[in-house]
């Protein structure tokens, strides 16, 4: 108890090479981006990083423990929480990766996607604040409450968007009666099927799978690792097909 009493143990600074080990990525040796956890085991590495080892392998890493036998990507998962502590920890980290993704859309001539463009407003008021380039509290309130209703109305139309058309290839289910959507980039694949269940009214949205190129998609992929891994960006729309589980057939 005498010690947790302590304020200089409460205030005792850590080097960043003293837990580097716990906060990079051991396949490319740098600090993680777009962190991603094994679900069996719980280690972590940058997803593209991930994504190109399990092409070719169905074990983890680092403990080479068998993820999946066939389909290791379905069980891996965005970690935000463990992205949120090595942007912390890493400082210019979050900037100089948001930089080289709006520069790598502006290199291709595409329109930046929202969400890089709201991280770099959130970036900048940030670093507004630090440098004490702050706007009185009224102002900054006003701006707030006249802001606030697009906000409320925004339901991440902002972010970059992803057509789809969802197809049922099964006789044992129904088609949509509205097959072609259009929703964030950010959405996941059990974003789909809990809006198809609901569609179809099923009891359950852990009925569906769902498919694209033949292949079971996770439900923690984001459209946007879809369209990048499976789709490997061929022309829009997204086509993703639903069926019961083969459990269920």
């Amino acid at each position: 108890m005498a010690v947790l009493g302590n304020p200089d143990m409460l205030t005792r600074k850590i080097k960043l090479c003293h837990i580097n080990a716990h906060i990079t990525c051991r396949l490319c040796e740098g600090y993680l981006i777009d962190a991603t956890t094994v679900t069996e085991c719980l280690h972590t590495f940058c997803r593209s990083c991930l994504v190109k080892y399990l092409e070719e392998n169905n074990t983890c890493p680092t403990c080479r423990i068998v993820i999946h036998q066939s389909h290791p990507l379905q069980y891996i998962g965005h970690d935000r929480t463990m992205q949120d502590i090595v942007y912390k920890l890493v400082p210019g980290l979050q900037e100089a990766e948001i930089k080289k993704q709006r520069d790598f859309y502006q290199k291709l001539g595409m329109e930046v996607p929202g969400d890089i463009k709201g991280e770099l407003c959130n970036m900048k008021t940030h670093l507004d604040q630090r440098n004490g380039d702050t706007k009185s509290e009224d102002t900054a309130h006003k701006e707030a409450g006249e802001e606030k209703p697009e906000e409320d109305n925004d339901y991440h139309r902002s972010d970059e968007q992803v057509s789809i058309c969802l197809e049922c290839n099964s006789s044992k289910l129904r088609g949509l009666k509205r097959k072609w959507i259009r929703c964030s980039a950010q959405a996941t694949v059990l974003h789909l099927k809990k809006f198809i269940a609901k569609k179809l009214n099923l009891t359950s949205f852990n009925e569906l799978d769902i498919l694209c190129n033949e292949e079971i998609l996770g439900k923690d992929h984001t459209l946007k690792f879809v369209v990048v891994t499976r789709w490997r960006f061929k022309k829009s729309p997204l086509l993703l097909h639903y069926r019961p589980k083969m459990d269920l057939l």
